[in-house]
């Protein structure tokens, strides 16, 4: 197995530091407070993803890291973070061979039809901006077990392009995400946008959404909003979902 190693992880204008366990890597990046420094760990206790979901973080099955930067963008602007972030992801793991990698509204990352990885964006209002915390995690070797006991298939980045090594899977998106993260400070949301409903695996088919309160709202998925919201055509016309996940898709 791999070992992570901060000297290996290629990140230019980050620190970079690497542990051995910890519950996680946002919340460490969160606590301690300052920008430009990414943490990366073998383990994580107590990962988390969007609405407090747990992630799953098994010693050495993935790339799970964080990056701390400051965003001087409007409050209002900050949902748009994680699809920027997303993008990023993306570009990196089809560059590195991934070519099925793809985007599942809002912040999962999928491959072949099932879960690849996932982003989860934490902010704090700072006297310079807004430290945002981006974490990612990707699945780098399938875990049956993990499989049975979430009783769902998963993807992995060992069945798309062997074994991959994960400094240079996180050395990749790191400095991915640092690019998509200047062109967000420069210009919000809008420059990603489109390169986002490029990528989306679930462009013009109809989906089912569990929103926020419970109801689930059917339609078919015509991009974003500006806002970071999914836009629905629905019968009663198109309606931009701001929270919420997608439960099921098929064609429209």
């Amino acid at each position: 197995m791999d070992e992570l190693n901060a000297a290996a992880i290629a990140a230019p204008g980050l620190e970079v530091r690497v542990v051995e366990r910890c519950g996680s890597t946002n919340h460490v990046l969160l606590a301690l407070g300052r920008p430009d420094i990414l943490l990366a760990s073998e383990e994580q206790t107590a990962g988390r993803g969007r609405r407090g979901r747990r992630w799953h973080s098994p010693p050495g099955a993935g790339a799970t890291f964080s990056v701390a930067k400051t965003i001087t963008r409007p409050m209002r602007e900050l949902p748009g973070l994680s699809l920027a972030a997303g993008v990023a992801a993306v570009r990196a793991l089809r560059a590195l061979g991934v070519t099925q990698a793809a985007l599942k509204w809002p912040n999962d990352l999928v491959a072949g039809g099932a879960k690849l990885g996932g982003i989860l964006v934490e902010t704090r209002a700072g006297l310079n901006g807004t430290l945002a915390v981006i974490g990612v995690g990707i699945n780098c070797r399938r875990d049956a077990a993990l499989e049975l006991r979430l009783r769902r298939r998963l993807a992995s980045l060992d069945q798309f392009i062997g074994k991959a090594e994960r400094n240079a899977v996180i050395g990749a998106i790191a400095q991915s995400l640092l690019e998509a993260l200047a062109r967000f400070e420069t210009g919000g949301l809008g420059p990603l946008a489109r390169e986002w409903e490029r990528l989306d695996a679930h462009a013009g088919q109809r989906l089912r959404v569990r929103l926020a309160d419970g109801r689930v709202l059917t339609g078919v998925a015509r991009g974003l909003a500006d806002d970071g919201g999914l836009r629905l055509q629905t019968r009663g016309g198109v309606r931009a979902v701001r929270s919420g996940r997608v439960v099921s898709s098929r064609p429209a």
